[in-house]
């Protein structure tokens, strides 16, 4: 009979947060995702949805995007589970928003995380989950 030697606790593998780069990462994308969409043209109506300061904006997605990613939940410790398209009903979400986010998202992404197999799955996610938040109906939304 073959007896197995315990070798302690495994150490898990690292998060997508940790192989990005951590804080520093998500801090730099928000960062710029939020400047991008005060400056591109295709980026407009998006904007229009967000009060005049991103600051507020910007904050929640660097806590939500730092534990999507595996990082601190710092989101869901202050406001417990996200419901983010509950969340985002008080605002007009058709295609033009959505993709106007989209825009800053990818452009933002692609000026911060190196490309890889984890960063095309990860964007691929997002990209479902920018769909998904979409609340108005007819030629203004994604006909799936």
């Amino acid at each position: 009979m073959t007896q197995t030697v315990p070798t302690g606790p495994e150490t898990p593998a690292p998060s997508p947060y940790e192989l990005l780069g951590g804080d520093a990462m998500v801090r730099a994308f928000v960062a710029r995702f939020y400047q991008l969409m005060d400056e591109l043209p295709g980026a407009a109506a998006c904007r229009a949805v967000h009060p005049p300061s991103l600051e507020r904006a910007q904050l929640r997605l660097f806590e939500y995007l730092t534990g999507w990613l595996g990082g601190p939940p710092l989101y869901t410790s202050q406001y417990g589970h996200p419901r983010l398209r509950m969340r985002h009903m008080v605002a007009p979400i058709g295609r033009a928003e959505i993709e106007g986010w989209l825009l800053c998202f990818h452009q933002a992404w692609s000026e911060i995380v190196p490309p890889s197999a984890m960063s095309a799955a990860i964007v691929e996610r997002v990209e479902a989950l920018a769909w998904h938040m979409g609340n108005q109906t007819g030629d203004n939304a994604k006909q799936m």
